[in-house]
């Protein structure tokens, strides 16, 4: 009970942005996690690699986003479509669309909450002003030691908030440009011709019947 009883002083000491600050915490690991699990390759094998195993009928079995579009575009290249690049971008988009959900709305809340910390720090300096015109150190609203505790706890609140989702955003969002160009050679691979591409078709049909 302690601990908890330090907490919720701790919150309440940085008055009016602590409730926003907590809110885009959580919404802040929320989307990160959900991020990470839409990131998840699915294989460590290359795209080049994928796409020959699958001709042989050696399909994966995890689930992933490289896994995910194999299939697709498998799929829409064993028809033989003409254009057949286009049919690629439209199967594929999802994909995109999805590895790239919340990005925005992460960003957004790491920048954000430093500026309510700093918003906080303001409003604790012009109290901490108000009491110093007053000459109390203690008021109801807290005086001078109310202002420099509430400007201090924002701030670090801001900070603790930003940095680490910084940090982490920053590997999701390089996972999610090396996916980009797996998934853009993997649509060359599948709009040119494969070598072998026939025999490996019946190899894989011949070990599946």
């Amino acid at each position: 009970m302690g601990i908890i009883q330090q907490l919720i002083d701790y919150f309440s000491s940085g008055g009016f942005v602590m409730p926003p600050l907590i809110i885009g915490t959580i919404v802040l690991w929320w989307t990160l996690g959900y991020r990470m699990a839409a990131l998840r390759r699915g294989t460590l094998r290359s795209s080049r690699v994928l796409v020959y195993r699958y001709l042989k009928g050696k399909m994966p079995s995890s689930n992933g986003v490289l896994v995910r579009v194999l299939h697709k575009g498998m799929q829409i290249h064993n028809k033989k479509r003409d254009n057949l690049r286009r049919y690629l971008d439209d199967a594929f988009a999802e994909e995109h669309a999805e590895i790239k959900k919340y990005k925005v709305l992460i960003s957004t809340i790491v920048i954000v909450a430093p500026l309510l910390g700093l918003l906080g720090t303001v409003a604790g300096m012009i109290e901490t002003f108000e009491s110093l015109g007053d000459m109390s150190l203690f008021s109801q609203s807290g005086g001078i030691a109310g202002g420099i505790s509430q400007a201090l706890i924002t701030t670090q609140m801001g900070l603790a908030v930003s940095i680490p989702g910084l940090i982490v955003n920053g590997f999701l969002d390089k996972k999610q440009r090396n996916l980009e160009i797996e998934m853009a050679q993997m649509k060359d691979l599948l709009c040119a011709p494969i070598p072998g591409e026939d025999e490996l078709l019946h190899q894989g049909i011949d070990k599946n019947s």
